[in-house]
């Protein structure tokens, strides 16, 4: 005989069984998410307060305190988080990986999605938000050095934010799943090294700007290397894929054995299509 507890349990004579056992809170994701948010639009203020009175003129000794010391504290930080992530991710690395619980992994595969979610969300900021707003600070402002307000917040802050959770959903997969553990997944390497590659072209794009290609013509050549990496985020649908792939070949099937198909068509389970 089955019954419902008050915990959200199916509780039979022999064990009991979560109907949700497979999900994983999602509350750590979303306040990652309003982390970000909030530096970002705590910076986009000091942008609108500080670039116009102090941010024109790089030689101003105005210029260094108030936006030098950005740069250096935007670079800093990611710096830090970087590292530190890496570093916990590797020492707590799973080394048994061969006796992973199928129920484990799912857990797992879970949080790869939401640290995935936050590294999107990320290159939001970085290649739509703040990348239309520089495009817009170009058109009005002549820059006489490449740290600008626009490029400080931008490049030197938003970019390698995106880059550090970009190479930490990379490290957990690498650590944590054994379909990554084993081998090299090309829309993984390609979803994150793809928008990395966009801060070695920045260091080109500035060169071309400093000698000899104008802002006037946002669609130059010179801007084409933003356009193509940037399109690489589309791996991302191929590492959903090779999700999907592993759940309906090895894990549900594991999991539930001949009661899969039957988990899939009943309304009442949460496995339900």
């Amino acid at each position: 005989m089955a019954s419902l507890d008050t915990a959200g349990t199916v509780e039979t004579s022999k064990t009991k069984t979560p109907k949700m056992w497979f999900w994983t809170s999602p509350g750590k994701m979303f306040l990652a998410m309003a982390v970000i948010a909030s530096g970002w639009l705590i910076q986009r203020w000091y942008q609108q307060w500080a670039g116009w009175e102090f941010g024109m003129d790089s030689t101003h000794p105005d210029f260094q305190f108030y936006w030098m010391n950005l740069f250096y504290f935007n670079l800093a930080f990611t710096a830090a988080l970087g590292i530190g992530i890496w570093s916990y991710l590797w020492l707590t690395r799973d080394r048994d990986m061969v006796n992973l619980a199928p129920r484990e992994e799912v857990k797992r595969i879970f949080n790869f999605v939401g640290i995935l979610t936050c590294y999107v969300f990320a290159v939001y900021w970085a290649g739509s938000f703040f990348a239309e707003q520089d495009a817009a600070w170009h058109q009005v402002a002549i820059r006489d050095t490449s740290f600008t307000p626009s490029h400080i917040v931008l490049f030197y802050g938003a970019f390698p934010l995106y880059i550090v959770l970009g190479i930490t959903s990379y490290v957990y997969a690498m650590t944590r799943l054994p379909i990554y553990s084993r081998r090299i997944s090309i829309p993984l390497t390609m979803a994150v090294a793809g928008p990395f590659m966009l801060m070695p072209n920045l260091g080109f794009n500035e060169w071309g700007h400093a000698f000899w290609a104008f802002e006037e013509i946002f669609t130059a050549p010179i801007h084409y290397g933003f356009v193509i990496f940037g399109w690489t985020a589309l791996a991302l649908g191929g590492v959903l894929m090779e999700v999907v792939n592993r759940f309906v070949n090895y894990l549900f099937p594991t999991i539930y054995g001949k009661d899969f198909a039957k988990e899939l068509t009943d309304k009442k389970s949460p496995m339900s299509l």
